[in-house]
């Protein structure tokens, strides 16, 4: 269970140490799961006062690589709880193909160890939300299964409420005994692309000011419109009324600059260059990276259109020559410099 609770300052300094950017963010999800475990943590009190303080889920938008996933992985270490992380895709309504929204609560259980007390005060980070959108707004003779039908079958999980679940994951069975999980106390971060919804956004700013349009919406706003979000351009992307007014948090993330790249690969604590650097000082070989090898790397990366993503494969490819040409039995000390010509001198290779 909680032993303590640390301030939101605190939790905001200790996700810049391996996110970088994305500040306002950051700020939004540490004042929030501050909020949400100080009820949990002042329960009693509250509850001697009758006071029930609802539970407050969050929505993350943002493109591929911005950092989705890994805020809230580093949040569910910071505060050493129990994390899943699910693809919304997986999931389809109750009693057709696919996997029942309630098997979300038994891998929560699973990575409790089945430890009930302790995955009902645990993070879930549902990815891809956004591919749960209602399919047409015109009606169908199909039911929309895996998108609306999924939308539905999610509120009772994201609200307070008490979900008896599987032991295994999978499909239900008759016989089986079944596990309550109240899921009041259950914090759900839901994240997804949304892609698209710039235009929504667009479309509709344009209605309400048509004269002077062009002059307002530059490119660098067209880049930024994200920040004009609000919940009628959910709806209107097929997200239903009832689950947006379950995630009364929506934040978004900005987009990746080159400057952000750079300090991606190099300035986080478990960065992808101090990887390698370790990694390689286990066979005695000391590596020092240039500023034309790493502007190399960030171009090529962009280029990918992966996110931040992307900087491992780019770096992966180049590595493993690295570690065939130079990784050898004798274990002798070596440093090598790397630079934009010894980067494509390797590659060669």
């Amino acid at each position: 269970m909680l032993k303590k609770i640390i301030c939101p300052k605190r939790i905001k300094k200790l996700l810049d140490k391996y996110i970088i950017g994305q500040n306002r963010t950051k700020k939004i999800l540490s004042v929030t799961i501050y909020n949400h475990y100080k009820k949990i943590y002042y329960n009693n009190i509250l509850n001697k006062k009758s006071i029930n303080i609802g539970k407050t889920n969050i929505l993350m938008i943002g493109e591929t690589g911005t950092g989705k996933t890994l805020l809230a992985k580093t949040i569910s270490n910071i505060l050493k709880l129990p994390f899943i992380l699910v693809d919304a895709t997986v999931f389809t309504e109750s009693g057709y193909v696919g996997e029942d929204v309630e098997s979300i609560l038994t891998r929560l259980l699973i990575a409790s160890n089945n430890n009930i007390e302790l995955a009902e005060i645990g993070i879930v980070y549902i990815d891809e939300f956004d591919k749960l959108s209602r399919k047409s707004k015109n009606p169908s003779i199909t039911r929309d299964v895996s998108g609306e039908g999924v939308q539905q079958a999610l509120l009772k999980l994201l609200e307070d409420n008490l979900v008896y679940i599987s032991p295994n994951i999978g499909r239900k069975h008759p016989e089986e005994n079944m596990i309550p999980i109240n899921t009041k106390n259950i914090l759900f971060i839901v994240g997804g692309t949304f892609e698209g919804i710039e235009t929504i956004i667009e479309n509709r700013l344009k209605k309400n000011n048509k004269i002077g349009f062009n002059k307002v919406f530059t490119k660098e706003n067209k880049n930024n419109i994200i920040k004009k979000i609000i919940i009628k351009d959910l709806q209107n992307f097929g997200i239903i009324p009832e689950i947006i007014g379950r995630l009364p948090i929506i934040t978004y993330l900005k987009k990746l600059t080159l400057k952000d790249y750079k300090d991606i690969l190099i300035k986080p604590k478990n960065s992808l260059i101090k990887q390698y650097k370790e990694l390689f000082k286990l066979d005695n070989i000391y590596l020092k990276f240039t500023k034309s090898f790493i502007k190399i790397i960030v171009l090529k990366t962009v280029k990918l259109g992966l996110g931040a993503r992307g900087l491992k494969n780019i770096c992966e490819s180049f590595f493993i020559n690295l570690s065939y040409y130079y990784i050898n039995k004798d274990k002798k000390k070596k440093y090598i410099i790397i630079n934009k010509k010894k980067y494509f001198k390797i590659l060669k290779k």
